[in-house]
């Protein structure tokens, strides 16, 4: 089993400037996503649907070991 972790800026900023998020969300993302891809400054973004937030798209970016979670947002314009 993958331990995720995740990074004080998550910690201190992600969750207290959108205190709607849940970790759950971002591990559920990060484990199945429906389109990853790498991201300069050797990162990497997740998306995935969450039925929680009326089906919208959670983005969730990691750290290039794509366990560390970064930052997590919902992601307006993403299409399938």
């Amino acid at each position: 089993m993958v331990e995720y972790r995740f990074t004080d800026y998550f910690e201190n900023e992600v969750l207290r400037k959108r205190p709607y998020l849940k970790k759950e969300w971002c591990l559920r993302v990060v484990e199945q996503p429906i389109r990853s891809e790498p991201q300069e400054k050797n990162r990497y973004r997740f998306w995935a649907k969450i039925p929680e937030l009326e089906g919208r798209f959670l983005r969730v970016v990691t750290l290039g070991d794509k366990v560390t979670i970064h930052n997590a947002f919902l992601d307006r314009r993403f299409k399938v």
